[in-house]
């Protein structure tokens, strides 16, 4: 099993389930030879002598988050420790994989003959897959680089103060490697995905490549980016070293007393998609901690048929179909319920075996089919989320999963509210030939674009202005995660790699139109003494605001949100707001 999938309900209130990972889990997550594991925990009070105690390495985030690194035999006698409160384990991090500036209302904002914004004194921040830092639209004319900082958290190096591994660069150290015939031997940060540096280049690219023509938003906005991933483990990102970037980069924007806009383009479908695990709370206290907007994007999984939703009734039989495609050698289900409802689960394997009838009662219970090992956990209820979830982890004991049809049966008793849930993994994850025969559009965000207090943006085909297929849905209960705001998403011409342009598509496209608009708007109210509150939430209400809304549509809505981003509208109501002028609402 591989247990950054487990969800942190196994580490709240489940011993029976914790013990089972600690005992038969933990050896696949890390290298065999590794003792050592990551999670993250809420504490109260001054945790500096649980290091001690745990013989653990406690490294505290903001207020009462930290990640604890920890050797696995000792993992239960923290979970006991009186002054732990929550724990959760890390997750696997997917990305959510001319600029249309005019359509989304950028270009007058940028004109010299209107606002004239361009972003400066304000830091865009890309925690991503890297940048590409020689790439002409991430430098000045002079041809030195407008990036202040880089961290790469994949490299061996100097760390940043405060932090224990990786290895970060300032703009002095990327100026001499750009002065240097062979620049990778100076820094050798790359961004091998290229998904930073696509991303990076519509918020803040200055188009020098093509003399101007593919203009980001920010052109003269400074950068820092990271460049997320595990702790020397695996290559791809996890939740604690995106947690780990954001705190890097808030704390350089208060040292250099700019405010910031920070682009995330990670997501999972690991979770309840209620904005309550501690990745989701943990990023909704930062946001209020220094001047900045967090953006995120709704994630490419509205048409991937990875969210089933299903009503129960009492004593009743319900058989879900799903497919898996080739290739495979792991996957999951996560299934969310009221605790109150009593059923039991059984799977149906493709080649007509069964796992048997699965309860409660169980716990924890693995069975093997064929070359396929299957592990169920019934989580329980924690003091922060009422609901409950069932966790199906399905794993090749050798070679891979064979393609096909499953069935998971449940069989109700006594139903009280009936509602349930499930996610299987990311298109990045799985494929797009991995789904359920009868999916829900709906609740597709991906997490942690469900957490409050971001922006979180879903994206359209401004070429016909609809929502673009792939794109997040929230929910038709707009007290649930649902997008803030849509941009651009489809078909966009962005910076790649090595040089030159290319086109990209997907929601990771769409949140860096907002990024950017965040930094304007921040260099008009912070840095320019329009507007000194000009951050965080009031940005958000004041992008709401100006979004363009169709005539016979209802807003908010899942999947536009509040409507499509128009800067120049959201900077007229702020002019307006700013002197008291009469605003005629429509």
């Amino acid at each position: 099993m591989n247990t950054e999938n487990i969800h942190y309900d196994y580490l709240n209130g489940n011993v029976n389930a914790l013990e089972y990972i600690i005992e038969n889990e933990y050896a696949n997550l890390f290298d065999a030879d590794v003792d050592t594991i990551e999670v993250i925990a809420r504490f109260s009070g001054d945790i500096s002598q649980l290091a001690e105690e745990l013989d653990a390495e406690v490294e505290v985030l903001y207020y009462s988050y930290a990640i604890i690194t920890i050797n696995k035999n000792n993992l239960l006698r923290l979970y006991s420790h009186p002054q732990i409160e929550s724990l959760e384990l890390p997750k696997s991090l997917y990305f959510n994989s001319v600029f249309n500036l005019l359509t989304s209302c950028i270009r007058t904002v940028q004109s010299t003959e209107s606002y004239n914004l361009r972003g400066r004194g304000v830091i865009v921040a890309i925690i991503d897959s890297g940048i590409d830092y020689t790439h002409r639209d991430f430098r000045n004319a002079d041809g030195t680089s407008r990036i202040l900082y880089i961290w790469d958290q994949t490299a061996e190096g100097t760390p940043p103060e405060g932090f224990a591994s990786g290895a970060e660069y300032n703009n002095e150290e990327i100026n001499m490697a750009l002065e240097n015939a062979f620049p990778f031997q100076v820094i050798p940060m790359v961004d091998t995905n290229g998904h930073g540096t696509a991303v990076a280049g519509i918020a803040c690219g200055n188009g020098i490549s093509s003399n101007g023509e593919n203009l980001g938003v920010a052109p003269e906005s400074d950068i820092i980016a990271v460049k997320v991933g595990t702790r020397g483990y695996r290559s791809f990102a996890r939740t604690t070293e995106l947690m780990r970037a954001i705190k890097y980069v808030i704390e350089k924007a208060r040292v250099l007393n700019k405010p910031c806009a920070i682009n995330i383009s990670f997501g999972t479908n690991n979770g309840s998609h209620r904005g309550v695990s501690l990745l989701e709370t943990y990023i909704e206290y930062v946001s209020a901690i220094w001047k900045i907007a967090i953006v995120i994007p709704t994630g490419n999984e509205g048409s991937a048929g990875h969210h089933y939703q299903g009503q129960l009734t009492s004593n009743q039989e319900t058989s879900i179909e799903f497919f898996t495609s080739a290739g495979l050698t792991q996957f999951y289900i996560t299934l969310w319920k009221n605790f109150v409802d009593e059923f039991t689960v059984e799977i149906i394997f493709p080649g007509g075996g069964s796992s048997g009838i699965i309860g409660i009662e169980s716990q924890v219970k693995t069975v093997r089919y064929s070359n396929v090992s299957l592990t169920v956990i019934y989580g329980q209820p924690s003091h922060y989320s009422d609901r409950q979830e069932i966790f199906f982890n399905f794993t090749a004991a050798e070679g891979l999963i064979s393609a096909g049809v499953w069935r998971l049966v449940i069989r109700s008793g006594d139903i009280v509210d009936g509602q349930i849930e499930m996610w299987l993994p990311t298109t990045e994850e799985v494929t797009a030939g991995t789904f359920f025969s009868t999916p829900s559009i709906n609740n597709t965000l991906t997490i942690p674009s469900t957490a409050r207090k971001i922006i979180t943006v879903s994206g359209y085909n401004d070429r016909i202005g609809n929502i673009a297929e792939f794109s997040g849905r929230g929910n038709v209960n707009i007290e649930l995660p649902n997008p803030d705001i849509s941009a651009p998403a489809v078909g966009i011409i962005s910076t790649k790699v090595g040089g030159g342009y290319d086109s990209f598509t997907g929601t990771s496209m769409a949140a860096p139109f907002v990024t950017g608009s965040a930094a304007l708007m921040m260099q008009w109210g912070i840095v320019n003494e329009n507007d000194p509150f000009l951050y965080s939430e009031r940005i958000k209400a004041f992008l709401r605001l100006g979004a363009v809304r169709m005539r016979n549509v209802r807003y908010p809505n899942p999947l536009f949100g509040y409507g499509k981003l128009c800067l120049s509208n959201t900077m007229s109501y702020l002019e307006e707001y700013k002197y008291g002028g009469n605003i005629l609402w429509r």
